[in-house]
């Protein structure tokens, strides 16, 4: 009910909001700020289920998780005076600075009716109802091998210099009360993280930062512009937990090291086509998997530049042709590859039924996708090959792909990644399919 209030109050003009609030008085305002489940949104507040023990919130910056941990610690220490709750951060300067002393810290959020007693040189906080908090240090996991606690409030996780011995120290003193602990933190691929979200008994909250309602729409439209689709961008504003693949053609770090913003005049303009499975002779006129459509282009500085991810999924074979005949003139391509081993000479008819024009050259994979692969990745390594932005799709079809010739990305096939190998082939290998080193 008081979310709706508020949906309702934030969907008038700002004037009326201005009216609305001025003419509360600064008693019912000062109320109306301390009142957590009017501001709150949803995925912040605790999981519905009664039963949890461990509830972690990843989520991208400025989603609300400091505030949401906050909140909790607030409520529990208000309700229970018995409360004995430990405050763990990535250090004790980020625990007292985020956490207590923060814009969203337990200081900020408490209002002056419920006054608490800060004492920063014991690290410890006392509330009027006898609950009692103390910081602790991830880095010092000795430390947390003695208290016993209540509850506990694990801040930036995936920060932690010694994550699991940490977790450990804490786990095992969780013998008072309820034994319930908040973890909130920016996803990153390390072993908590990853252990946590193996385990089905913790409860888990995903978020972007343009979740958050009360963030300037102005600041999140100039953060997508600048991070959008990128490995960081995906991390701290999309709040995805992106895993590096062992052993992959194109690890995360050299994708990220070939992403400009501008693109020189170009020489040549190639689109490669990994048609479906569905594409055989016998597909009739049934839906397929997807069709990988990626542009690419040769610059004037002989690099190779990956202009755009326009595959498309779920279309019949004469939707995925339209498809990509569309992208074909819209970037006036002056080769069109199609990948022919999925019933070559249906891949063409279809292609020419929509474009008899169209610039087309069938190609008959000899060898594996990953070996095929293999000379187009050492393009990246010398630096020969730039992303003009950010392509996540596609992108994770690359960094799936292996040197050993697995995958380990979405889907069931490197279909958008392939697309890619046979246009900066065309573009750049030539038919002995070896990498050139540029001149100096």
């Amino acid at each position: 009910m008081l979310n709706r209030r508020l949906a309702r109050l934030l969907a008038q003009s700002p004037a009326r909001r201005r009216a609305f609030l001025a003419s509360l008085g600064p008693r019912k305002l000062q109320y109306l700020a301390s009142l957590w489940p009017f501001w709150a949104g949803d995925p912040q507040q605790p999981p519905d289920k009664l039963d949890w023990r461990i509830w972690m919130i990843l989520a991208g910056r400025g989603f609300g998780k400091t505030r949401a941990g906050a909140e909790w610690v607030r409520r529990i220490a208000r309700d229970d005076g018995s409360a004995r709750i430990a405050l763990v951060g990535a250090s004790y300067e980020e625990a007292r600075a985020v956490m207590v002393e923060g814009e969203s810290g337990l200081l900020a959020v408490t209002p002056p009716h419920e006054e608490i007693l800060w004492e920063p040189s014991l690290r410890r906080i006392a509330w009027p109802s006898g609950a009692r908090a103390r910081l602790f240090s991830a880095a010092d996991a000795e430390g947390l091998r003695g208290p016993e606690h209540s509850h506990a409030w694990c801040d930036e996780i995936g920060k932690w210099r010694e994550g699991e011995k940490a977790w450990n120290m804490l786990t095992m003193g969780l013998r008072r009360g309820g034994g319930r602990v908040v973890a909130t933190t920016t996803p990153r691929p390390v072993p908590l993280v990853r252990r946590l979200l193996a385990d089905p008994s913790v409860a888990v909250t995903t978020g972007r930062t343009a979740d958050n309602p009360h963030l300037p729409r102005n600041f999140i439209a100039a953060m997508t512009r600048a991070y959008g689709g990128t490995r960081l961008g995906r991390q701290e504003l999309d709040g995805e937990l992106i895993e590096d693949v062992e052993g992959s053609l194109w690890p995360r770090t050299l994708i990220e090291k070939c992403r400009v913003g501008r693109v020189p005049e170009l020489t040549r303009v190639v689109i490669g086509i990994d048609p479906p499975a569905g594409a055989g002779p016998n597909s009739g006129s049934r839906r397929s998997d997807a069709c990988g459509i990626v542009v690419a282009g040769l610059g004037a500085d002989e690099r190779g530049y990956v202009l755009a991810d326009a595959s498309v999924e779920g279309l019949r074979p004469e939707g995925w042709a339209r498809a990509a005949a569309r992208v074909a003139e819209r970037w006036q391509a002056d080769r069109v590859i199609a990948e022919a081993n999925q019933g070559g000479a249906m891949v063409e008819s279809v292609l020419r039924a929509v474009q008899k024009r169209l610039p087309l050259r069938l190609v008959h994979a000899t060898r594996g996708k990953s070996a095929r692969a293999e000379p187009v990745a050492a393009l990246y390594e010398m630096g020969d090959v730039r992303h003009a932005g950010a392509f996540p799709a596609l992108e994770d079809e690359m960094a799936g792909m292996t040197i050993a010739g697995g995958y380990q990305g979405p889907g069931r096939s490197p279909d958008r990644a392939d697309a890619l190998v046979w246009a900066l082939t065309e573009l750049m290998l030539g038919s002995g399919g070896r990498p050139r080193v540029r001149g100096i």
